[in-house]
């Protein structure tokens, strides 16, 4: 399905020395790491985290130290996967206008620097989790091969799964937070994983779309580009549908919640159906895809919230 020839580049650019400094060193490492990946990843983290204490009855204060270890040792992993994704990729990041400033792309800090700095903080990470749970920890390395490995360096330059594959990657951080706490099996984990796991695909469908001529320049086989605009925004439209019976399985956090997320899968099918209709598809997904950014916030800190607020059943 969709091989795709990739050029010697990565393996010449690899052996590249910092050719100077194109900003400050802060920069560069924030490029390096993704920090809005990051972020936005240590909130679905919290929120597991959180619900594992809610859900055990257990105190935040008497376990704040497998908060910080859980929160930076997830924040370290993720980090140290995105910096080997733009070192794996810097033969294709210079087309595209989103990554082309990365220090990997400019040459401000040198490769070995970064792979070397991507593994040492990937480790770091998990043994970080490593001293919360064997099974956090498990968790986190299994997000971080999943990212590094089978999407990064296999499946995104050939198939147009690629965004299935890195689905499971973004999708384990609230197992990683509720496994700090409770190593059980447990119907509200399972149900976090299900809903990052959908909620990516329309996301970065969206974002594909958005910059799609960015994706043919750099060769990358994602779904817009292969299949067109019109099969995309059939498959976006299938998976917000099958976001909606999500919350219901979350029953415990009350009424209040399964209304807030039901008002928010329906509000997101709605856009997701106005496809159809608008003539103008880069607007409609750049509408679907900033839908995507408050609906994941919004629904992660209702969840969390509510945990605060309402009695353990």
């Amino acid at each position: 399905m969709d091989n795709i020839d990739t050029t010697s580049s990565h393996v010449v650019t690899n052996t590249n020395v910092s050719r100077g400094n194109n900003g400050s060193l802060i920069k560069d490492l924030k490029a390096l790491v993704k920090v809005g990946i990051v972020n936005s990843n240590l909130i679905t983290t919290l929120t597991g985290f959180i619900l594992a204490l809610h859900f055990t009855g257990s105190s935040f204060l008497e376990n704040m130290h497998l908060f910080l270890l859980t929160i930076s040792g997830t924040a370290l992993v993720i980090a140290g996967g995105c910096i080997l994704n733009n070192w794996y990729d810097v033969d294709i990041d210079p087309v595209m206008s989103r990554t082309k400033n990365r220090p990997t792309v400019t040459g401000s800090l040198s490769m070995k620097f970064i792979l070397y700095l991507g593994l040492g903080i990937s480790v770091v990470g998990h043994i970080l989790l490593l001293l919360t749970s064997v099974e956090a920890a498990v968790i986190a390395f299994f997000g971080w091969f999943t990212y590094v490995v089978l999407y990064t360096m296999w499946s995104k330059r050939k198939y147009t799964l690629n965004t299935i594959v890195g689905s499971f990657s973004g999708a384990v951080p609230p197992l990683i937070g509720w496994a700090a706490i409770d190593t059980s099996i447990h119907i509200v984990p399972i149900t976090l994983f299900l809903i990052m796991f959908i909620w990516q695909t329309p996301h970065f469908l969206a974002l594909a779309m958005k910059k799609i001529k960015e994706y043919e320049a750099a060769n990358i086989p994602m779904l817009p580009v292969v299949y067109g605009f019109e099969f995309t925004k059939r498959q976006i439209i299938v998976y917000i549908a099958c976001l909606l019976p999500l919350p219901f399985f979350l029953a415990s956090l009350g009424t209040t919640f399964i209304v807030i997320a039901t008002i928010l899968n329906i509000g997101w099918l709605i856009l997701g159906l106005s496809g159809f209709l608008m003539k103008d598809d880069l607007k409609w997904a750049n509408l679907i895809f900033i839908y995507s950014l408050n609906y994941l916030t919004i629904l992660f800190i209702t969840m969390a919230v509510i945990s605060f607020v309402i009695p353990l059943h």
